[in-house]
């Protein structure tokens, strides 16, 4: 049981990694579409679907009590609300780059996304992290300043990205609720600004209106819903079933797609500086995942200088202790 629970979890994590990185290619069908006329259908989609799945699943009696207790607390109310909003930032900057042809700038935010985790953790939650840790952030930051000086800017897409899925793990943190009824309460907080940015919209622009005139555009809107929804539930899946660890190294995969279709077939600028500063942030990310598994303090039983560091390091905290 423990094996297909395991096997299970492995399938559907990797699948919803496989979506998030080949979703450029759904996007890129809507680039003739402003980027937020397609982020509002895709709220509106992805709570018709949700609402849908729920009440398949006879949940909605469940869901609204969820809602009021989550709204009967501040915390709660104000870890929800936030998370909608900065989730929705997210969506936003990831379909405006695909559709600019950013691909590659993209999937440098979810690449340095861990980290920037990690860090609103030191200093939100004011939690630890380890010598060999500390040596990934300084590669990453090696990596981003190199970036900036061929750009001659700072990546701001790809921190943007970084940071608001960053911002959004942590808020989710505040809330303790399970994936569906998550991302259901979450496009319900921002569906109403979705239905009156399009109605705006509709009304006062008459270029807006391929949603009505063009059948293929409407369907791919109506079906960004799904390709919102079913990888988070993919992931919540897989989640409950795998161990961290795992999930760490199964979490490159979307990035590192992002960046082949953006190298292969977007056809979009690669030189050697971003390939070095790619590298710097990729070795960082080894360092940061291996050193989660204990990599490194196995590796120092066969390195007398570490051995002797840590011996003198557990001295010196058991004098403190005393």
């Amino acid at each position: 049981m423990q094996d297909n629970a395991h096997r299970n979890g492995v399938i559907a994590t990797i699948t919803a990694y496989l979506i998030w990185g080949i979703l450029p290619l759904y996007w890129k069908l809507l680039e003739h579409i402003p980027a937020m006329e397609v982020l509002a259908h895709r709220i509106i989609w992805s709570l018709v679907l949700m609402l849908l799945l729920l009440f398949a699943r006879k949940q909605l009696p469940s869901f609204w009590k969820e809602c009021k207790v989550i709204f009967s607390n501040k915390k709660s109310a104000f870890g929800i609300t936030f998370a909608a909003f900065f989730i929705s930032i997210n969506w936003f900057l990831y379909i405006w780059a695909v559709a600019n042809d950013r691909v590659i700038e993209a999937s440098l935010g979810y690449y340095i996304n861990p980290l920037i985790s990690v860090l609103l953790g030191i200093l939100f939650l004011k939690e630890r992290i380890s010598r060999w840790q500390v040596v990934s952030f300084v590669l990453a930051f090696i990596g981003v300043m190199m970036l900036t000086l061929f750009y001659g800017v700072v990546p701001w897409v790809s921190l943007i990205l970084a940071c608001s899925f960053g911002i959004y793990g942590l808020l989710k943190k505040t809330v303790q609720i399970g994936a569906l009824f998550g991302l259901t309460i979450e496009t319900l907080i921002t569906a109403p600004f979705a239905l009156g940015f399009l109605f705006f919209y509709h009304q006062q622009l008459a270029e807006s209106r391929s949603f009505f005139v063009d059948s293929t555009t409407a369907w791919l809107l109506i079906i960004a819903g799904a390709a919102t929804a079913i990888p988070l539930l993919l992931f919540a899946t897989g989640a409950r079933r795998i161990p961290l660890s795992l999930m760490g190294f199964l979490q490159y995969i979307a990035p590192t797609l992002m960046l082949i279709l953006g190298i292969f077939l977007y056809k979009e600028p690669f030189h050697l500086l971003q390939l070095i500063a790619f590298l710097f942030i990729w070795i960082g990310l080894f360092i940061f995942t291996t050193s989660r598994l204990g990599f490194f303090q196995k590796l120092g039983r066969y390195l007398p200088f570490w051995h002797g560091h840590r011996k003198k390091e557990g001295i010196e905290r058991g004098k403190q202790a005393l």
